[in-house]
């Protein structure tokens, strides 16, 4: 009785785990996508002097 019961409940775990990786996706996440870019650009000039070595 205890290997049928453990048998059934291991098998009930792993259908479950099964379902959720396989099944369809339950996620609630607005559609995005390429987003604008309404910043500065990086002065080039000023990058290069900061990142030489001595």
């Amino acid at each position: 009785m205890f290997l049928s019961r453990w048998f059934r409940e291991a098998t009930e775990y792993i259908a479950g785990a099964m379902t959720r990786i396989f099944g369809p996706t339950d996620d609630q996440y607005p559609a995005t996508g390429v987003q604008p870019f309404s910043g500065e650009a990086a002065n080039r000039r000023r990058h290069r002097r900061r990142h030489q070595e001595p």
